[in-house]
């Protein structure tokens, strides 16, 4: 294992991470608004069962359609992404499979089969069932929707923060020692929280966009003006509660991946009582020099409120990229290395996994036994053996404070436009509002773009780990020839782009088309 990760050339990892990343991103556009669909749809319908009005079940019905064809476009990415991990990251599967796979198969097997399930008998069994029985299947179907999304977000975090493990020198294998502290990590539950309100935000905006459309058109004004106003107080709720949660995934980072917090801020030094940056100009093209820089230029900041995020205290403690690279001592006596002598500890372990697999097929148990003394002290910094300089632990800081701040601010944002159109939903009649209109149709994209931003900083901000402080990613890739990985990507770049194409399409013609020759009654 050891000599065979490092044969593998530079540009064939580039190539896996970017087909990886364009797969991803590709994925991410039908994932939030399939849970954010899910839930005013489920909202939609309840409406229908209580009151039994055609309005109710047009409505219904509409946003159903718009959520099918968006959730299969959804699985179609999803399953190609998680077969990548088997043809690109092999050895990333390899290493951790055994618990990396427990979350994957119980999406696949139960939540997948779930929503699946429910949502045929949503789509097709109007009619064909009970009202009651139909209002279940679109709730089952969003919550497996979700369920979904919490499994693979579970196997997602695990890679952030791994937990509930234990490393098997005779397999040379990771085996999962607690399934409830992987499946309830708090990174888990951090990272679900605030990527499914997030998603509802998608969905909200989407919504509006449409409905500000049929406005612009004027048509629909019942569905529409009903559609926006179901949507604006699940919008805003969604954006507040983006931000609670949000906060708690700050904290979380703070505590278990502190280079990803200091790229976000773009803190080179650290300290006690550190501010928090508002704006500051940092170089978006080129990674600053942040060995000489005492910090960026032009920075606003507020004080002491970066240490109040991370520590939840006004004087806290809070490394910058400079202490996490030399090592430090925080005020309360903790130390951390040095990421040089954490590199030199990683590569301890894997010497003395090579020469304990040596001795127990020699039947040398006395040298087995010892090396793997050495192999548990220094297991920890595994990953760090396969980092060629310090400088390399260092994310790409222009990308991850750029995105954050493109998050942030988009989602505040949020705050202001959900209010605002809730306030001229109820008090003033909407339709008259043009300009409001033309800014919700332009505010669907900024919703995607805050929504992508989010996972640009989770993912760029931990590199160049695959598995935080385990593995890093020029050892989890799969030895295959840069050629055949280069091909593929120009093939899905082509394949999702014809997807995406569809899907607008589909989703055109549903909008524009006459809603309610769609509609039939259930009985």
């Amino acid at each position: 294992m050891t000599s065979l990760l490092l044969q593998v050339p530079v540009d064939a990892v580039n190539w896996a991470r970017a087909q990886f990343a364009l797969t991803a991103i590709y994925h991410w556009l039908f994932v939030p608004l399939t849970l954010g669909l899910a839930l005013i749809m489920g909202i939609m319908e309840t409406c229908y069962y209580r009151k039994r009005t055609e309005f109710w079940l047009k409505a219904s019905q509409f946003w159903q359609r718009l959520f099918a064809v968006n959730f299969a476009m959804g699985v179609a990415t999803g399953i190609i992404l998680e077969f990548e991990f088997g043809t690109n990251w092999s050895n990333y599967s390899w290493f951790v499979g055994d618990i990396f796979g427990a979350p994957l198969a119980i999406e696949g097997i139960v939540a997948f089969f779930m929503e699946s399930t429910f949502v045929a008998v949503m789509f097709f069994g109007w009619k064909k069932v009970s009202a009651g029985f139909h209002l279940a299947s679109t709730w089952l179907t969003g919550l497996g929707a979700t369920f979904s999304a919490w499994w693979i977000l579970v196997a997602n975090s695990w890679m952030q923060y791994p937990v509930g493990y234990a490393f098997n020198p005779d397999t040379m294998r990771n085996e999962m020692t607690s399934f409830v502290d992987v499946a309830l990590s708090p990174a888990a539950i951090e990272k679900f929280s605030h990527t499914v309100t997030s998603s509802w935000i998608v969905g909200a905006a989407f919504v509006i966009a449409v409905c500000c459309w049929f406005l612009i058109k004027n048509r629909e004004h019942e569905l529409a003006k009903t559609s926006i106003k179901i949507a604006a107080i699940v919008g805003l709720a969604a954006s507040l509660l983006a931000c609670f949660t949000g906060d708690g995934s700050a904290y979380s980072v703070a505590q278990t991946q502190p280079m990803k917090l200091a790229a976000m801020e773009a803190l080179y030094n650290g300290g006690e009582s550190q501010a928090l940056t508002g704006v500051a100009w940092v170089n978006p093209i080129e990674q600053p020099d942040y060995k000489n820089e005492a910090e960026p230029s032009m920075r606003i900041a507020v004080p002491n409120m970066l240490s109040i995020l991370a520590t939840r205290t006004m004087d806290g403690y809070v490394p910058g990229v400079n202490e996490i690279l030399n090592g430090y001592t925080t005020p309360d006596g903790k130390t951390q290395l040095s990421v040089e002598e954490k590199m030199k500890r990683g590569r301890e372990a894997i010497n003395a996994l090579a020469t304990y697999r040596k001795a127990k097929k020699d039947g040398d148990e006395a040298t087995a036994q010892q090396q793997l003394a050495s192999i548990n002290e220094n297991m920890p910094y595994f990953g760090y053996g396969y980092i060629e300089k310090p400088e390399d632990t260092v994310p790409y800081i222009p990308v991850c404070f750029w995105a954050f701040r493109i998050m942030v601010g988009l989602g505040t944002m949020f705050i202001a436009f959900f209010a605002l159109v809730l306030l001229l939903v109820y008090k003033r009649d909407i339709a008259k509002y043009k300009w409001l209109h033309w800014a919700a149709i332009a505010a669907l994209p900024l919703a995607y773009v805050a929504s992508e931003a989010g996972w640009i900083v989770a993912e760029m901000g931990r590199q160049p780990w695959t598995i935080q402080d385990l593995l890093p990613i020029n050892a989890a890739v799969s030895n295959i020839g840069s050629g055949s990985v280069a091909l593929t990507f120009f093939v899905f770049l082509a394949l999702f782009t014809t997807l995406l194409a569809v899907e607008l399409r589909i989703m055109w013609k549903q909008i524009n088309g006459e809603i309610s020759s769609h509609s039939t009654e259930n009985k």
